[in-house]
């Protein structure tokens, strides 16, 4: 049964707003005309078994695949952008398997995902910003980022897309692979990050427990369509959603 999410003001634009997304691998059609969005300073899930289309969601909204349909950011329409300009408004993708370039340092990593911002008068901030949240990674900033740890790369995947100077963060899968000590670590900084700096946060996630306590928003994806949305809270109290996701 569809639960219905309480209605925002009407001035409230949100950030993100998707209507009618598809998308495509090829000839197969991926995502099948979904629609939702995401206020600012908001934090949204997406949950969905394998395959339901997350990741391909969060490609989509990046323009990494083909698609069809609206796609705005903060009102400006970014369908028709590439990704290096969805980027430059300000939406930053931290993928599934970190992305990090292994063969560089921790600086070089962090310094690299500078390149193309028109802020340069803000970079030195936010590198002491992610320093503060990440003060691991000042420890090994000279060190090469495939000798460190399994949670300091995703650290450091999630510092790089900090210093893009976002205000909204793409994260598929932050807990993939890591043990539970450091997954807790990493959600309570996210936690942090969005509270505290104020970046918006889509996040796919398979640790529904976690993604149901850090998450306003809730969205459930099955084969490429929205079947179910709601409160964080509605969710933990729906039964389906108990059974199917939190094993209880």
């Amino acid at each position: 049964m569809q639960v219905e999410l309480q209605e925002r003001p009407a001035t409230a634009r949100p950030l993100l707003a998707i209507d009618g997304l598809k998308a495509f691998y090829g000839g197969t059609e991926a995502l099948h005309g979904i629609s939702f969005s995401l206020p600012t300073g908001g934090i949204t899930t997406l949950l969905g078994a394998n395959g339901a289309g997350k990741t391909t969601t969060l490609r989509a909204i990046c323009g990494m695949v083909r698609r069809e349909g609206e796609v705005s950011f903060d009102g400006q329409a970014i369908g028709r952008l590439a990704t290096e300009d969805i980027v430059r408004l300000g939406v930053a993708h931290v993928p599934e398997g970190r992305g990090t370039f292994t063969g560089l340092s921790v600086e070089e990593n962090l310094k690299i995902a500078t390149y193309g911002r028109r802020d340069r008068a803000h970079v030195k901030r936010d590198l002491d910003l992610v320093f503060t949240y990440f003060p691991r990674l000042k420890e090994r900033i000279a060190q090469q980022a495939g000798t460190l740890s399994g949670g300091e790369q995703q650290m450091l995947a999630i510092s790089r897309a900090l210093m893009l100077g976002p205000r909204l963060m793409l994260l598929d899968e932050p807990s993939f692979g890591l043990a539970p000590l450091i997954v807790r670590e990493i959600f309570h900084i996210m936690r942090r990050i969005n509270e505290e700096a104020g970046v918006a946060m889509l996040l796919v996630e398979q640790n529904a427990t976690l993604a149901l306590e850090l998450a306003d928003t809730v969205y459930v994806l099955e084969t490429g369509s929205i079947v179910m949305s709601g409160t964080a809270d509605e969710m933990k109290n729906n039964e389906g959603i108990r059974r199917s996701y939190l094993g209880y």
